[in-house]
């Protein structure tokens, strides 16, 4: 019998930046492995996005900074493009 593999696993959540004081400050920030970062990196965004009510370019920038802060370098750019999709 072969077994189906998750697409992602939550295993733990992780601290927003101390210079976070803005919309997302009170955040929970979940650790997730994807076997598609780009497309879960978009979900996400658009998930905050939405649960947040973002509506100006600051607010954006902040969570911009927040994702970044949070995840390794190499992943900034599967991050990058998740939110470039989105402003263009």
């Amino acid at each position: 019998m072969r077994r189906e593999r998750k697409k992602h696993i939550t295993s733990f959540s992780a601290s927003l930046p101390t210079d976070v004081h803005g919309l997302f400050a009170d955040s929970i920030c979940a650790v997730q492995y994807s076997l598609d970062p780009s497309m879960d990196f978009r979900v996400s965004i658009i998930q905050m996005m939405r649960e947040k009510e973002v509506r100006e370019w600051a607010e954006v920038e902040e969570l911009v900074y927040c994702y970044l802060a949070l995840n390794p370098c190499d992943v900034h750019g599967f991050i990058r493009d998740a939110f470039l999709s989105l402003v263009a």
